[in-house]
Formats: C-alpha cells, structure tokens, sequence
C-alpha cells in the first residue's frame, strides 16, 4: 500500500466538504466515526480524508450531488438511513443477503478479500480446525461477525465483539484475544505499522461465503429511492470511465483495489 500523499491538501478540502452553501439541499454520507485507514483518516483537527471519503466526493461531484459527511455510529447507520437521518451510506458496507432486506445497494466501488490475522509466534490457518480453541476477535454488527458466527463458532473457544476494529487489534497485541477476523486492506494498515509488524500477521483469507460476505463493496440507500441509486451508479461508472477513480486510488494502493467487473446490480 503507498503511502498517503499530499494530506496537507486532502485535509483543506475535506474540512470543506462538510460546509455546504445556505438553503441547498444536502445528500448526507453515514459512516461510523472510527479510524478505518486508508478509507477513513482523522486529522488532529478532527476533520476526516481518506481514500473512501474521496471516493464518495468524488462520486456527489460526478452525480452533482451536494454532499455532507454525518458521522453514525456502525450498530445504528442502517436504522438512521431508514428513518431518514442520513440519505447514503459509504463506509465499506457489505450487501449481504440480509442487509439487502432492509436496504438497496448501488453496484460495488471496491472489493477486498476478508483475513483472519494473529501473532507470528502460533502457526495457524484461517479454517475451523486452525482456529480451534482459540478466542477470536471481531467487530460487532459486521459481516466479520455474522461470518464467524456461521463458520467459525463450533470451533472456537469464544467469539468476543468489539464496538471498533482498533479496540480488536488492541486486544490482540496484548494477548487477550488469539485472532481477529477483518477487511484485508483494513488489516493490512495495521500489520505495516510498528506495533503490527512487531506483534502479529496475516493467517489467510477466509473460504468464500457471498450470502454474508457478499459480492464487494456498494454504497446502501433506503428501499425505493430508485432516483439516487441510478445516479449513483452511473457515477461509479463515470468516474470509473474518466480516470478519477484511479486517480485517487494510485494514491493509495499499488495494486487494483476493484477488482473484476460487476454483475449489475439490481
């Protein structure tokens, strides 16, 4: 993963893309208030850049979309975007079969594999029997959860939940937990760092499962709102197509962070 360039800047104009001009009617982006590097980095200032808040901007500005981020917690972002408190969520949100009962997706933006990670002093793998006895780490209300849950909850001697990924990572180095389960490009920020490169690495990918893991990453709108969905799709689309899309993804990743071509969604 590269590392982040030009943030000085990224800051700048994303403290601005939280003001909006009077009157105008604002599309609000839901996203927890968690650090999620690179998708979601905050400045000591408290103001958030990122490659998905890029990314997000990026796709208002091509759909002419005026565009606000509102800050919600995880457990509570579907439920806020049901009720109406926020119109769209971006924030690395999976539609998994039963997430898409209560929501509607746009077609994906990225797609990432998801890994079990723990210390490089156990020999494990990333199955039921490399797990076995062991208490494994993951974050609540996730697709990580629901999936260890299925797979891994005969095996293993406890599933513990954390509000956020970090407080799993926290746990690891300290030897509280044997392993967390998470977004591979997310984990991989953390393995790079100091503290991860000294403590802990990557198990594996998990077997496939689309019904909980899903297909990659879409933004989630409410049910019906057939309007906003079509012009976030053609967005994605058009920014795919103009070299906006991997303009700012160069700037993160060294490799293809899309990954193959979508089914449309529908």
């Amino acid at each position: 993963m590269k590392s982040i360039l030009k943030m000085a800047a990224l800051t700048a104009a994303f403290a601005l893309a939280g003001t909006v001009s009077a009157g105008a009617e604002q599309t609000k982006i839901g996203f927890s208030p968690e650090a999620y590097p690179p998708f979601y980095i905050q400045d000591s200032s408290g103001n958030w850049t990122g490659w998905e808040v890029e990314i997000a901007f990026a796709i208002c500005e091509e759909a002419g979309l005026d565009c606000v981020l509102a800050p919600t917690p995880w457990d509570g972002i579907i439920p806020a975007l049901k009720s109406g408190k926020i119109d769209v969520i971006m924030n690395s949100m999976t539609p998994n079969a039963e997430r898409k009962q209560e929501i509607d997706f746009s077609d994906k933006y990225y797609d990432t594999p998801t890994e079990i990670i723990g210390p490089k002093t156990d020999d494990f793998d990333a199955t039921p029997e490399g797990l076995k006895g062991k208490v494994l780490g993951v974050q609540v209300s996730t697709i990580h959860a629901a999936y260890a849950k299925k797979h891994f909850a005969d095996s293993v001697a406890e599933i513990r939940e954390y509000q956020t990924q970090d407080e799993a990572n926290q746990d690891l180095m300290a030897g509280r937990i044997d392993a967390t389960q998470a977004d591979a490009i997310g984990v991989d920020d953390f393995l790079k760092s100091d503290q991860g490169q000294a403590c802990c690495e990557s198990k594996g990918a998990v077997a496939p499962d689309e019904d909980i893991l899903g297909p990659g990453i879409g933004a989630g709108v409410r049910k019906g709102d057939t309007g906003l969905l079509e012009k976030i799709n053609a967005a994605i689309k058009g920014i795919r197509e103009n070299g906006k899309y991997q303009e700012i993804s160069d700037r993160y990743f060294d490799f293809d962070i899309y990954g193959d071509e979508p089914e449309a969604a529908g």
